[in-house]
């Protein structure tokens, strides 16, 4: 989310020309190109505070999902796929077809050409998405829970390089905003998640980067595009090679998840959605 509203196949590539955006308030994500693809973020409506986030129409989406792409071993055929790879088939079920094979969500409006982004908006977006990347780091270095140490320096942090990004707009005169309301919201309830439901953590701290490295670089490029005479902010450049960043990342999720029951697995697909809105709330603000 990312995190960019970005619909992400976690991987190395960039997005698949095919696949279309949507403008604020719609269901948006990108899907990412690659079979080994990852997750997607869709810019949805959160769900509202008191109603179970596990509703029965979401429960029959993960469990198709899982169904689906469950490790072989558990049906009892030998072998089996890493968790993954469950995490993407439920993140590709929240897609319109336009976007993906296995979407099965409505188109509901127009493509990425049609929205038109402000600078203002623009910082907004940049300086929660600095909020949610320090948080996320953050809380992998004090491993409230003792796994969350794995994720460490992993070579996709993104709280320094948005930081040079904000200098820049500073020595452009540009008046860098405070946090809004929507970047302390994903930030305190990854904070919240973090303490007291890894597994849900763990959801986002997936969707939020991997979505970042594919259909968030598609967004930035054509943001740049639009009003930045196109230049290439820091927040989309990384040091050494990102397939090999995002696979080392991929592996670690997968021996983590490893250990997880098949109930604590499934909790964590739940919470897909769930990611999807609160990062799309951020998106939303480069077009408002």
């Amino acid at each position: 989310m990312a995190p960019a509203a970005a619909s992400a196949s976690a991987s190395l590539a960039a997005t698949a020309p095919h696949h279309a955006l949507a403008p604020p308030r719609a269901s948006v994500s990108v899907a990412a190109a690659g079979r080994n693809s990852g997750l997607s973020v869709s810019v949805g409506v959160r769900p509202v505070p008191g109603i179970s986030v596990v509703n029965s129409q979401r429960r029959r989406m993960v469990a198709a999902a899982a169904a689906t792409e469950m490790a072989p071993a558990a049906r009892g055929e030998g072998g089996g796929k890493p968790f993954m790879d469950e995490m993407r088939a439920v993140a590709m079920r929240l897609h319109t077809k336009d976007q993906a094979r296995e979407g099965e969500k409505e188109p509901q409006a127009p493509p990425v050409a049609r929205w038109e982004p402000t600078v203002e908006g623009y910082l907004r977006f940049l300086v929660d998405s600095k909020l949610v990347f320090q948080t996320l780091e953050d809380i992998v270095d004090r491993a409230a829970v003792p796994w969350y140490a794995e994720f460490r320096n992993t070579g996709l942090e993104r709280s320094e390089p948005l930081k040079k990004d904000l200098e820049w707009f500073t020595e452009q005169g540009h008046t860098i905003p405070e946090p809004s309301a929507a970047g302390t919201a994903y930030a305190s309830y990854l904070e919240e998640l973090s303490e007291k439901d890894p597994q849900a953590f763990i959801c986002h701290f997936y969707n939020v980067y991997f979505a970042h490295t594919a259909g968030g670089r598609m967004i930035g490029k054509k943001v740049a595009e639009k009003i930045l005479n196109k230049k290439e902010l820091e927040f989309y450049k990384w040091e050494g090679t990102l397939s090999q960043l995002l696979q080392n990342v991929r592996t670690t999720l997968n021996q983590v998840a490893s250990s997880w029951s098949r109930e604590e697995k499934d909790h964590c697909l739940e919470e897909t959605e769930k990611s999807f809105a609160y990062s799309g709330d951020l998106l939303r603000q480069i077009f408002t």
